[in-house]
């Protein structure tokens, strides 16, 4: 004991050298650049960035803090990190009491870091530095790189091994020297309509034209003839006066005016100004006096012609290499292909999604139309109403899932009783007079909207959707709708499902259609034709007040929200067929698919879409005044 006690110091002052410098190449690293280290510039850092990468974990560890904006420096050029609960020595790992300032590295300097931490990250056991060095790699990634990420392409998550795989390819194409490589990756992507894709294919296949007497080298993709569509004769001109081959050229205005500059009896450099009417003798002219100085050297006319036709001009690929280039062109024209199916498709879904609005918004107009053949000039209202009531239960109810629970059936009932109201109250007065209810309902829609602007102002109202609707059902890059789309989609099919059941496995949609078909007969067998009236108006109301709801969750809730939505349902109805539920259906679709188009077709115009939209409806009832289905038998003589 007495022999341990005496040599424990010794042992002691052996292993403080070792602690204090637990790693010495680092150490050393820093104690050399500490300049670099306060100051960097990203011109010349790269190299100081690996050689600290290349001392191992503890230099790793360093360039992740330095990245982070982690990394300080003591007064006496200690690296210090900052990242954990304690600031550590960067070399030892020891605590450290001591005062540090941080260090603010720019975002040039810290991609630089970033890049050589790559290779390391590939392999780390968190999977989420693993993502964030592939995110990395897509920005910007060198030949080195790639091959460390081929060497890492065993993932245990599933995810980021596909992501791995994909970047790789993505990488191959740009970054590969090997063609045979390229051109099989090329060929692996073949269709993809991803961005990633498309864009590491661009480069590949821009070109840059050359003036040449003979046919260049390099991968040309075709000759070009000065005049054509691909190449102008004035951008055959502007190459061949940046490459030096022809002075810039001279108008005749310019021509005209320097020669007039140096008229000297009667003469400009010897020749008579009454033969400068000829072309020949004006550029005759200006050669003799540019050969003098008197004038900057042009090109004539007649020089800028011979220079074209002594010149060739060819577009070169950048991508030297033509198999890469083929095989990109090959893969480019099949990735256009299906881009412009998946563009089709993602207007079919646009298409059904404003064709479900419509079909909310017109279902109940349809219903009251169908069978009072009432105009109701209201029923834009009745979805504005619908909306605000959707607004004041989100003020109420914090929780927006329970509020739109609670909005829905409410907005009905709202609705609902301002239907019947306004039935009692006007329409039951003005019964088989057409226009006196159309204006009377007018007067309504004009004393509700001001009604909502005395009650919630002008300014719009926020309804905000429930968090699971607040995203996009995303495919690729692009076909993607978003969740509230989706969602009145399924609302109108709904819709149409509980309409169908009401009107066909109901006593009041039984008591309905025999009104609609016949209402003397109806009120023989004991049925009110007044009360179904009033029933299916308020009906109709309701269901617009629900509409509201759903239009309100991604439109602006204000008093003319219903405005916006009257006029595209009252076509939808006319379109469709006259109180028929699958004429409105189809009537909503044919509407909203034509505006789609429309809109694609000339996307900065949206006022255009409209336009044309309103001129198709006027040219379609023109030949099928009936609408796309029509009523038949006695409710079509109604």
């Amino acid at each position: 004991m007495f022999r341990i006690a005496r040599i424990a110091p010794v042992i002691v002052a052996l292993l403080m050298p070792l602690a204090a410098a637990a790693n010495p190449a680092l150490e050393a690293v820093i104690a050399d650049n500490l300049d670099q280290i306060e100051r960097p510039s990203r011109q010349t850092v790269a190299p100081l960035v690996a050689e600290i990468a290349a001392t191992g974990p503890e230099g790793l560890a360093l360039l992740q803090a330095w990245s982070a904006r982690e990394l300080a420096l003591t007064e006496d050029g200690r690296a210090v990190i900052t990242s954990g609960d304690a600031p550590i020595d960067a070399v030892t790992g020891d605590p450290v009491t001591a005062e540090f300032s941080g260090l603010r590295p720019n975002s040039g300097v810290r991609g630089l870091i970033d890049g050589a931490l790559v290779v390391s990250q590939l392999s780390d056991p968190d999977p989420r530095i693993r993502s964030g060095a592939l995110d990395t790699l897509a920005r910007k990634a060198d030949a080195e790189q790639l091959a460390a990420l081929r060497g890492a392409l065993d993932d245990p998550d599933p995810a980021i091994a596909t992501r791995k795989a994909r970047l790789e390819r993505l990488l191959t194409i740009q970054l590969g020297e090997d063609t045979q490589n390229r051109v099989q990756a090329i060929r692996d992507m073949s269709g993809d309509v991803a961005l990633d894709f498309r864009a590491a294919l661009n480069p590949l296949l821009a070109t840059r034209i050359v003036a040449a007497a003979d046919e260049p080298a390099g991968n040309i993709k075709r000759e070009l003839r000065p005049g054509s569509d691909a190449l102008t004769r004035e951008d055959a001109i502007a190459i061949l006066v940046s490459d030096g081959v022809l002075q810039p050229r001279l108008t005749s205005a310019e021509q005209r005016m320097r020669l007039a500059a140096n008229i000297v009896d009667g003469r400009v450099a010897g020749v008579p100004v009454s033969t400068l009417d000829d072309p020949d003798a004006r550029d005759r002219a200006y050669e003799t006096l540019e050969a003098q100085g008197a004038v900057p050297p042009a090109a004539t006319e007649a020089e800028t012609e011979a220079a074209l036709q002594d010149h060739d001009f060819y577009a070169i690929y950048a991508e030297p290499d033509a198999a890469v280039t083929t095989a990109a062109e090959d893969a480019l024209t099949r990735t256009g292909t299906r881009l412009a199916v998946m563009k089709g498709f993602d207007l079919a879904l646009d298409s059904l999604s404003l064709a479900s609005i419509y079909f909310l918004a017109a279902i109940g107009l349809a219903v009251t139309f169908g069978v009072m053949r009432v105009i109701n000039m209201a029923h834009g209202e009745f979805i504005m109403m619908g909306a605000y009531t959707g607004y004041v239960v989100q003020t109420l109810i914090a929780d927006r899932t329970l509020s739109l629970v609670v909005a829905l059936p409410l907005a009905f009932v709202v609705t609902f009783a301002a239907g019947v109201l306004l039935y009692r109250l006007v329409i039951r007065h003005l019964a088989h007079r057409p226009l006196e209810t159309l204006l009377a309902t007018f007067g309504v829609s004009i004393a509700l909207q001001q009604l909502a602007k005395n009650i919630f102002g002008t300014q719009a109202r926020p309804l905000t959707s429930p968090r699971w609707l607040e995203g996009a059902i995303t495919v690729n890059d692009v076909i993607g709708i978003s969740s509230i789309r989706v969602a009145i989609f399924v609302l109108a099919l709904l819709f149409l499902g509980l309409f169908l059941f009401i009107m066909k496995r109901t006593r009041l949609g039984l008591e309905v259609r025999a009104v609609t078909q016949n209402p003397g007969m109806a009120a023989s067998m004991g049925i009110n034709p007044d009360r179904i009236a009033m029933m299916t108006f308020g009906l109709g109301s309701g269901i617009a007040g629900i509409a509201g709801v759903a239009i309100g969750l991604f439109a602006q809730v204000t008093s003319e929200l219903g405005q916006q939505y009257i006029v595209q349902s009252f076509m939808t109805v006319v379109v469709g067929g006259v109180g028929n539920i699958w004429g409105t259906l189809a009537g909503a679709t044919m509407i909203g698919g034509f505006s789609k188009i429309v809109e694609a077709l000339n996307p900065a115009n949206t006022l255009a879409a409209q336009t044309f939209m309103i001129l198709f409806i006027i040219i379609f009832i023109q030949f099928r005044p009936r609408g796309i289905i029509p009523q038949k038998g006695r409710a079509a003589e109604v």
